[in-house]
């Protein structure tokens, strides 16, 4: 066996990095989206046995909506590419290069064993730039395709050392192999062909058997005339390891998808649900249009399914005449190949099996699959094609004449197809050039047009991906995906009442329940949530609730297992005030999926509005250990906590709300409950600091403007409360606590009696049921020593509350005032209290502080954002014990306040 050089491995390695380096700057398109940016399984936070647990795409291999491939090791190697760099395209893809350089240096060695020196690296060289393999090496979850290569190469390598030099078997390689082999087919299912690969080599290349040799040995053996020879019981041997290895792999791989197949529609497969002959008809054609795309590759597409390729209904459509010339074909190679011994046959045998065998999982000849041709599986068998590529050269260049020609169309072919490989990669630079690509090759795939469609709504651009979604249900009218598209996208223009009726053609086109049939397995998962998003729709309107919810039930009957409208329910049971009827359908969601960070979050929400703080903060807590950074489940949990007035939850809390920050750098309410969790704290400098970083992020936040000035209030900073109260009222004129601290300080601290006089009077114009307010306003009359007002004031405050003691007081030392100095024959008007003013607004000191503001200001801004806010805001109505007591020592210092005022009163 002739090693491959260094030199040779530096120029395939080259040629690699030659045709595929612009794929580098690619992004994640079509089914990486699903693989890579979906996929929970690749974040670090997910246990390692999650992927020995699902499928390739991230779903429970128990679920019926599972696709059912079960490729671990590929998904290893995408987990470790998002531990290095998370969710950035380039180490994806340079991966997938340095992936594809390591299958052609195996394959080199491959093919020594059958080509000499020079043709065998003609067929690396070929298999190298071969442009079918763009969209296994361009497209990130192609690398299931090269990781299984590589280990199905390793594995005939071993296997072909397992014949000693004196033709005994020699166990450790062929051990080795069967390793090989599972580590292939955990790669991707097609793996486990290598074993037929090995069969074939053993037989015909190892042995020395021709076709004739073994028909003739059987005759004998069945006539009597003779027994086995020893190297036929050897081969025998060696081939019942293979089986049993095979069969074993079959077993578990079974047992993995739990007897079940996945489900597809016919619009994946249209040719997989059609009645004979078509099925057969079609499926055979699709085999040499597999042939055809290996020697022409000049016309590619990202997506074969659909109408792409037209269903073979009849036995006199033309197209059979290329189902016939490629059988042809295939049996007088391998008529060839399989009656002679020299090392021409050797090699065409070897080549037709590295074709033919690795294919048969994908041709739907022997059960059908979620495609009707897909580039990236024909990876492998062009390997078998590049041999016979290489071998017709080798003969052709023997002979003379033939020698330069033959040279010459080698070097012309392998520069068209690097050429070609270079500017496929282009193509796969985002999801719309990639898709628009498509559509140059095939107008008649519905699927392509709506995901041009996608691509530009990504990019919101709804007007021109609506036109696309049509033309998608102009090509395929009976597409239920095309018809939802257009309806969401009608949706996102705001029209209504077009997205409803596109939405209720989908519905139509849904299939009809059949008696004893499970509905399940006959409609694609997806399809399901055109009742999810109708129901959706129209539960804007509150008049159609139950309307909704009965969309919501009918999915739910025709799936049992639709997690997804059991969850929509429980929001809309949530919105109708269904508690138990919402909570009962989240817990069911979560008997599906426990492993859901969003549904215990939900449930969370239910359990605050159920008014069970304690179960809520429970399941908050379930939510963060699957999801540790859960952005709303981290927001909500620690404003819960602060809420609940207990100080051992504020370093949690504050921990939170920190994370959150972290994820949510630009939402200003992280800063500000980080402030009012300061405050709590007495941390007047880490206060100031936070809500300055929310103001600066959200010009005129009213509540954190507000505390903010409160803060300063309370540290006896009134001058630097005074600017951030008058940034307050610019924003919100009407702001009335804002409006009364403003007062307070312009009188108490400024002694500007005439601005707080219009403070207080701008509270009355706005309500003049506001007893605080009118009782303030009085409290200026009073303090610009006009009795007689301040006392008709205090009596019109009496009479709107007529149950606060301190009103009644204050009217009491005002009217026993004015006796006073009518006694003297003083004027009334110009009778002087000063202090009485003062006296008043340290009293209402507790309105506008902490114990009146926060809850409204701070809590209730916030929940209006989240699905948990409204009950949130509610746990404010009762305040914390700190704050109660807060409120408690302020009434008392007003109280004592008053007694001196009244004792200055008496004496004056």
């Amino acid at each position: 066996m002739a090693v491959v050089s260094w030199k040779e491995i530096l120029l395939l390695t080259g040629l690699v990095v030659g045709c595929y380096w612009n794929s580098v700057s690619c992004g994640f398109v079509f089914d990486d989206v699903s693989a890579i940016l979906d996929n929970k399984d690749l974040r670090p936070s997910t246990p390692l046995r999650n992927l020995f647990l699902n499928d390739f795409w991230g779903t429970p291999m128990a679920e019926e909506r599972s696709h059912k491939s079960y490729r671990p090791l590929t998904v290893l190697t995408f987990r470790l590419n998002y531990l290095f760099s998370e969710l950035t395209a380039a180490s994806y893809h340079l991966l997938n290069v340095v992936l594809h350089a390591v299958v052609c240096v195996l394959f080199l060695r491959v093919c020594r064993l059958f080509l000499d020196k020079t043709s065998s690296l003609v067929a690396a060289l070929l298999f190298a730039v071969h442009p079918i393999h763009t969209e296994a090496v361009t497209g990130v979850v192609g690398r299931a395709e090269l990781l299984s290569s590589i280990f199905l190469l390793a594995a005939f390598l071993s296997y072909t050392k397992s014949t000693g030099a004196d033709r005994s078997i020699v166990w450790a390689p062929i051990a080795l192999t069967v390793v090989l082999v599972a580590a292939a087919t955990l790669c991707k299912e097609q793996g486990i062909t290598v074993i037929g690969i090995c069969c074939v080599h053993e037989v015909f290349v190892a042995q020395g058997f021709t076709l004739p040799m073994l028909l003739d040995t059987l005759r004998r053996f069945l006539q009597g005339k003779d027994g086995f020879p020893y190297a036929v019981l050897q081969t025998l041997l060696k081939l019942i390891v293979l089986v049993i290895s095979t069969l074993l792999l079959v077993i578990v791989r079974v047992q993995v998808i739990q007897s079940q197949l996945p489900v597809f529609t016919r619009f994946d497969n249209p040719a997989a649900v059609s009645h004979t002959p078509t099925r057969q008809l079609t499926f055979n054609y699709l085999l040499p249009v597999n042939a055809w795309l290996l020697l022409n590759p000049s016309e590619l597409c990202c997506d074969w399914t659909m109408g792409t390729i037209p269903l073979v209904e009849s036995l006199l459509d033309l197209r059979n005449l290329a189902t016939l010339v490629f059988y042809a074909s295939l049996g007088l190679l391998a008529y060839h190949s399989l009656r002679h011994r020299h090392s021409s046959a050797r090699t065409v045998i070897m080549a037709l099996s590295l074709m033919v065998l690795p294919f048969i999982p994908a041709s739907n000849l022997f059960f059908p699959v979620g495609f009707v041709v897909a580039e990236r599986v024909l990876y492998v068998p062009s390997m078998g094609f590049c041999v016979l590529v290489a071998h017709g050269f080798r003969i052709v260049s023997h002979k003379g004449h033939w020698k330069k020609i033959s040279w010459l169309v080698i070097g012309v072919l392998l520069t068209t197809h690097a050429v070609k490989t270079f500017k496929r990669n282009w193509d796969w630079e985002s999801e719309y050039t990639l898709f628009t690509s498509a559509l140059k090759v095939n107008k008649n795939n519905a699927k392509l047009w709506n995901n041009v469609g996608h691509a530009l709504e990504n990019q919101n651009n709804y007007a021109k991906a609506l036109q696309y979604f049509l033309q998608a249900t102009r090509v395929q009218p009976d597409d239920i995906g095309a018809h939802m598209n257009v309806g969401r996208t009608y949706k996102n223009l705001n029209k209504s009442k077009e997205a409803e009726d596109a939405y209720l053609v989908a519905k139509s086109l849904m299939p009809q329940v059949i008696p004893g049939k499970k509905y399940a397995t006959r409609v694609a998962p997806n399809h399901l949530n055109v009742y999810i998003n109708l129901a959706n729709l129209i539960r804007a309107n509150e008049s159609r609730l139950e309307e909704a919810d009965q969309l919501y039930r009918q999915a739910i009957s025709m799936r049992p297992d639709f997690k997804q409208a059991y969850i929509s329910r429980g929001e809309l049971l949530l919105k109708m005030n269904k508690l138990t009827e919402a909570r009962d359908a989240y817990l069911r969601a979560l008997e599906l999926d426990r492993t859901n960070a969003d549904l215990w979050y939900n449930l969370a929400i239910v359990n605050i509005e159920m008014k069970d703080p304690p179960e809520a903060l429970r399941n908050f807590n379930h939510a963060l250990e699957l999801n540790p950074r859960h952005k709303l489940a981290l927001f909500n949990s620690a404003l819960l906590m602060q809420e609940s007035g207990d100080p051992k939850f504020w370093p949690e809390a504050n921990r939170r709300f920190l994370i959150y920050v972290e994820e949510e750098p630009g939402d200003a309410n992280g800063y500000f409950n980080l402030g009012m969790l300061a405050m709590d704290a007495s941390e007047n400098a880490a206060a100031e600091r936070w809500m300055r970083r929310a103001i600066a992020l959200q010009a005129g936040f009213r509540s954190a403007l507000f505390n903010l000035a409160l803060l300063y209030s309370q540290s006896k900073r009134e001058s630097d409360a005074l600017p951030a109260l008058d940034e307050l009222l610019r924003h919100h004129p009407e702001h009335v606590k804002g409006l009364i601290l403003k007062g307070d300080i312009l009188m108490n601290h400024k002694k500007d009696t005439r601005g707080a006089k219009a403070c207080f009077e701008r509270i009355v114009r706005m309500d003049p049921t506001n007893v605080q307010g009118k009782h303030n306003l009085c409290v200026v009359y009073f303090e610009e020593r006009d009795l007689p007002r301040a006392a008709a004031c205090l009596e019109e405050t009496l009479a709107m509350a007529p149950n606060e003691e301190y009103v009644r007081r204050h009217l009491s030392i005002v009217r026993g005032k004015m006796a006073a100095m009518s006694a003297a024959g003083e004027p009334l008007a110009s009778a002087g209290g000063g202090a009485d003013g003062k006296e008043e607004e340290e009293e209402e000191e507790e309105a506008p502080g902490r114990g009146a503001g926060v809850g409204e200001e701070g809590r209730g801004e916030k929940n209006v954002r989240t699905s948990s806010a409204e009950s949130l805001g509610g746990a404010d109505q009762t305040k914390s014990p700190e704050e109660v007591s807060d409120i408690e020592k302020k009434r008392a210092a007003a109280l004592r306040r008053l007694e001196e005022i009244e004792r200055i009163l008496s004496g004056d």
